[in-house]
């Protein structure tokens, strides 16, 4: 069951242009035909999980919380299920807008620490290989995170390698990493991310 939100907020803390914001997500100008119906949330396999279910995170943006949004768990929680997407009645893109939220996030340094540094090796893998290497992200994740824990997973990694059941060393880039590359600056440049 979600938490409940304080009776009364200060308005001096809401930012009413934060919805403006969201339209210029892809698909977010649809936030505004949400019914508030509950189907996002009752679909989400993740919203135990969450500070703000799917549709808490859509009132709240339409109310202006963009501090509580960002700082949320929920944005980083979603699993890119698409369940809230399809089964929506309004054809509100929830998940895309999810995404827009963690970009949003990422860029301004907000939101969960671990979870925006997953996202940001992530993308790194993704511009240097063309691809994302699960060890990778997790060597480079943990190493960064949680040096300590790193450590403590160190045998196991080794023991995989010397059983065959994973590679070492760097991944392999795409062919045709250059186009990727050029589509990713036409994207940045055009302000989609």
């Amino acid at each position: 069951m979600e938490p409940l939100l304080p009776a009364i907020r200060i308005e001096i803390g809401m930012k009413p242009d934060f919805l403006e914001e969201i339209f210029e997500v892809p698909g977010g100008e649809k936030i505004k035909e949400c019914i508030q119906c509950g189907t996002c949330s009752g679909s989400c396999p993740a919203s135990p999980f969450m500070d703000h279910a799917p549709r808490r995170i859509i009132a709240m943006i339409r109310a202006g919380m963009r501090d509580d949004v960002l700082s949320s768990n929920t944005i980083w929680m979603c699993a890119s299920c698409y369940l809230c997407q399809v089964r929506c009645p309004a054809g509100i893109k929830i998940t895309d807008i999810m995404y827009g939220l963690k970009r949003i996030a990422v860029r301004e340094g907000k939101g969960q620490p671990s979870s925006s540094e997953m996202a940001r090796i992530f993308v790194d893998n993704i511009n240097r290989f063309g691809r994302n290497d699960e060890r990778l992200l997790i060597f480079r994740y943990y190493l960064k995170t949680a040096p300590t824990m790193f450590l403590s997973y160190a045998p196991l990694g080794i023991a995989m390698i010397t059983h065959g059941l994973m590679s070492f060393g760097l991944p392999e880039r795409i062919r045709g990493i250059d186009q990727l590359k050029a589509i990713i600056r036409k994207v940045e440049e055009e302000g989609v991310v």
